[in-house]
């Protein structure tokens, strides 16, 4: 991936020196480099995929932190939709079944969870709209304790029908540790489950979400007559076929939201390019019982910010709720009292620097329920985003969606 320029923003108390980097799809003739690599990938065997998987681009040369792939196959989403995927089991199988041209009898890794910070409010300056997000989340191996760290993956989208987008997975997610693409052991096959373990992303219209860890037990959704949809499957259909908050609100009301990680539920923050903003939760006041209400918070500037526990009012009382909870309290609190301060409305500068304040880093691990892994300001009316990796402040790559 070529770089264009150096971008020099001033944030209050540090320097952001930006590497504008050009993304898939852009109006240059000069196209990005795949980045060599040796890996196999044993099961694929349809010569598009391959080339696909090959295509990939290590934004930094050959650090193996972050990396950019356009994603040209069909990732069959109206299959998707249409197999009621429960839980990470289900969404397994699926990829193994429809995505993959071999089957494999070792197991092939997807996981999930996130723990994060994330807001949405206009730009002072230009009147447009932005979303800034923190992605939080701590890999430590089981065995010695210490900190697996991860490679981000841009996942550029242009569906038939369907709408444009850039979505960011954590790669370890599908069993992909820092530097896997190159380190000549890891098989490159999942890669084509990566359109369905985003974690958060922006399409064509300057529709936006991303997804949220919670405290409690996983969502059961059980309503008649209604398919069954995993968290990461509704991203993705939403990417791909919304283009406002209002219209993704209508399209989960038409399935039965399953999650399968206990403990631990999720909430999305979603926002567009019309200003309009929403939190999504899935509720249950009785702890013992799977949360199954659909419940959308929007309007008011409270629900303009999140972290991680439910805002709800109907939650608010309990263990998981606003008002008993500590599972990313200071960090709520501290983008509560800044938007506040700003009258809800900042510079991209500003929003990095909210951003910064509320990261989360090793310094004192017994106070962090995460580690920062990238931290995003979207522009929802210019459908672009500025991403920086590991609280790296100093260096930061930009996207767009056109």
């Amino acid at each position: 991936m070529r770089m264009n320029k150096i971008v020099n923003l001033l944030i209050p108390g540090v320097m952001l020196s930006t590497m504008i980097l050009s993304s898939c799809g852009d109006d240059s003739n000069e196209s990005p480099k795949p980045t060599p690599t040796d890996n196999e990938a044993r099961l694929l065997t349809d010569e598009n995929k391959r080339a696909m998987v090959y295509s990939m681009v290590d934004l930094e040369g050959d650090k193996g932190r972050i990396y950019e792939i356009n994603y040209t196959e069909d990732y069959k989403l109206d299959a998707a939709l249409d197999a009621d995927i429960d839980g990470v089991s289900a969404l397994l199988g699926f990829v193994m079944q429809n995505l993959l041209d071999v089957q494999s009898t070792k197991p092939q890794a997807v996981s999930y969870g996130a723990g994060c910070s994330a807001f949405a409010c206009p730009d002072k300056t230009s009147g447009d709209f932005l979303m800034g997000r923190n992605f939080d989340f701590n890999h430590i191996d089981a065995t010695t304790g210490e900190r697996t760290m991860i490679p981000v993956i841009a996942v550029h989208t242009a569906p038939k029908g369907g709408k444009k987008s850039v979505s960011f997975v954590d790669g370890l997610f599908i069993g992909y540790k820092s530097g896997f693409y190159t380190d000549g052991k890891s098989d490159l096959s999942m890669l084509m489950a990566l359109p369905y373990v985003l974690l958060d992303g922006i399409n064509e219209d300057g529709f936006a979400i991303c997804v949220l860890k919670l405290d409690g037990k996983p969502t059961k959704q059980e309503q008649p007559g209604k398919k069954k949809i995993f968290t990461t499957v509704a991203m993705r259909m939403l990417l791909d076929r919304a283009s406002t908050v209002k219209e993704a609100v209508e399209m989960l009301k038409q399935y039965n939201m399953c999650m399968d990680t206990d403990p631990a539920s999720y909430h999305y923050l979603m926002a567009d390019a019309t200003g309009d903003f929403a939190i999504v939760e899935y509720t249950n006041a009785d702890l013992e019982q799977n949360p199954d209400r659909m419940e959308v918070l929007t309007g008011d500037d409270a629900w303009r910010y999140v972290t991680n526990f439910y805002v709800s009012p109907s939650m608010a009382d309990t263990d998981h709720g606003i008002n008993h909870s500590t599972h990313g309290m200071a960090r709520y609190l501290t983008l509560r009292d800044r938007l506040a301060q700003l009258n809800y409305r900042t510079t991209p500068a500003e929003a990095f620097a909210l951003l910064q304040d509320v990261a989360q880093g090793p310094e004192h691990p017994e106070l962090s329920t995460g580690f920062t892994q990238w931290s995003e300001v979207y522009n929802l009316s210019r459908k672009t985003l500025t991403l920086s990796i590991l609280r790296e402040w100093d260096k930061s790559f930009e996207f767009k969606v056109k």
